[in-house]
């Protein structure tokens, strides 16, 4: 039987990757562009829509060259996104400014101003899912460029994600699906619909804004002169994708409640699949829409890897010159060193919130903090202290999710964090449950694939889609030797952030 194969791109922030995989999920081979952001003041975060693009074309030209991979037997594509980044289009389909990126928080006021008008966080949370009205959705950034750029909003014929914009230059239809539009908080997760008191205060119009569809459906071929730009066929069916983190969870498998994917990457994110809208009493655990029609996702995220990112580069000189000269990753070296340490760190604790603090404990002043050290610690306790806490905060959503009556038999790992054998069975033994890794090391491109994959036939169902391209590799099982150091060290972690509340606001 012929081969045929799918393109799963995923739109970063600071990379744009692209992976060809053929339909069992096999790696044929990934190229990634890294691209610089505007940054023309404090709180302005941009990007020339242009750049995406011409990275995608000449990501996609290497993959092609490379691997001599007919076109015509390249049959879909579609792709794993970045979250809120905004596009205002003409009536000419061309941009009318730079995309507004995600990370971009000019638009405080118009925050303040949108919770004033619509009743308050609380609505907010009810009605999109999100907790609060913030600066960096794009909602408040409407009424930004509505207040700052009059000439631009004048002008608007369309405004659009960033999938959105491939997708109509793909093909020529604006199209946008759920799970990116539940961030922008001007679309209501429980009706599936733009939000029109949000649209009515924002002074826009629904035709403004695209069609909606569900992830993972055809919305059209290739056009004619995109795919002679690009060396593929109008063949190639383009089909709508899926929030980043929706997308590496259904990489790696995640795709039914009761269980839940960590991505230790430069952030930590934690995505658990739902069947119904399940709000936090709490109002903690952000709601979002998951790339199966009619299923939901509790996701968070806070400061995750780039804490060990900063103890390596700033303690460990030793272990990267060795590295360097070996040709071996120093955070492999790190893990061996870690492996000497007694679980509990000999009651070393570590807070890792370097950049402030996220769900479920919501703190934007907390600050990384080293308790319990003495004579006996060594550079490897801090290590293996700083692996442990990141378990903490998976374990602490872990609670939130028990206490929304969310329980969690099952989690699959994806990320750099990943990688590392040590830091998986610590997070085994700290979570009390099943941990499984998988072999493909592209798992948003992958999940990306398996959208377009299931969109175009080639699976008759999502969870046959998902058997075959995402596959485990290893499981870490809880050692029960070591659950009540854990959990001692755990409550220690639990209090340590609870009294330092009035330091972090103080200092």
């Amino acid at each position: 039987m012929k081969k045929q194969y799918i393109i799963g791109l995923d739109l970063g922030t600071t990379a744009l990757k692209i992976g060809i995989f053929d339909q069992n999920g096999e790696l044929v081979g990934v190229s990634t562009q890294e691209y610089q952001l505007i940054t023309p003041q404090v709180n302005y975060v941009e990007e020339d829509l242009e750049v995406y693009w011409n990275s995608f074309r000449a990501g996609l030209n290497e993959l092609l060259t490379k691997n001599s991979l007919p076109p015509e037997d390249i049959v879909s594509l579609s792709f794993s996104a970045q979250g809120e980044t905004l596009a205002f289009m003409g009536k000419d389909g061309k941009p009318l400014r730079n995309a507004i990126v995600w990370l971009d928080n000019r638009a405080q006021k118009q925050a303040d101003e949108l919770r004033a008008a619509l009743g308050g966080d609380e609505v907010c949370y009810r009605v999109t899912g999100q907790v609060s009205f913030e600066a960096c959705w794009p909602a408040s950034k409407v009424l930004w460029v509505r207040e700052n750029e009059p000439e631009v909003f004048a002008k608007i014929d369309k405004i659009i994600l960033l999938e959105d914009y491939f997708i109509h230059r793909m093909c020529g239809r604006y199209v946008a699906e759920g799970s990116l539009l539940c961030s922008t908080t001007y679309w209501d997760i429980n009706t599936k619909k733009y939000w029109p008191e949000m649209l009515e205060v924002l002074g826009i119009t629904e035709d403004m804004l695209p069609e909606i569809m569900e992830s993972g459906e055809p919305v059209g071929q290739l056009l004619p002169d995109v795919a002679r730009e690009l060396g593929l066929t109008t063949n190639l069916t383009v089909c709508t994708g899926a929030l980043d983190q929706a997308a590496g969870a259904m990489g790696v498998g995640n795709i039914h409640e009761g269980m839940i994917s960590e991505n230790i990457g430069a952030a930590l994110a934690i995505c658990v699949p739902v069947n119904k809208p399940v709000f936090d009493p709490n109002r903690q655990m952000p709601l979002h829409y998951f790339p199966i029609p009619d299923t939901y996702m509790i996701h968070t995220f806070t400061n995750g890897g780039m804490t060990l990112r900063w103890f390596r580069d700033a303690f460990c000189q030793m272990e990267m010159g060795v590295a360097g000269i070996d040709g071996e990753d120093a955070y492999d070296i790190i893990g061996r060193e870690v492996m000497q340490v007694a679980p509990g760190s000999d009651g070393l604790i570590m807070l890792p919130h370097l950049a402030g603090s996220n769900a479920p404990d919501v703190k934007s002043n907390a600050k990384g903090v080293f308790y319990g050290f003495t004579l006996l610690h060594r550079k490897a306790h801090f290590a293996r202290a700083i692996m442990e806490s990141l378990a903490y905060i998976v374990r602490r959503n872990l609670e939130a999710l028990e206490s929304m009556g969310i329980t969690v038999s099952e989690i699959r790992s994806l990320g750099g964090g990943s990688k590392s054998s040590v830091w998986n069975q610590i997070k085994a033994d700290v979570l009390g449950c099943k941990l499984m890794t998988m072999t493909t090391k592209e798992a948003a491109c992958l999940g990306a694939a398996i959208l377009a994959g299931k969109a175009v036939g080639l699976f008759p169902s999502l969870d046959e889609a998902v058997d075959s391209m995402s596959h485990v590799k290893n499981e870490f099982y809880a050692n029960p030797d070591n659950k009540a150091v854990y959990d001692r060290c755990f409550a220690a972690y639990k209090d340590l952030f609870k009294s330092l509340d009035k330091v972090f606001d103080q200092y």
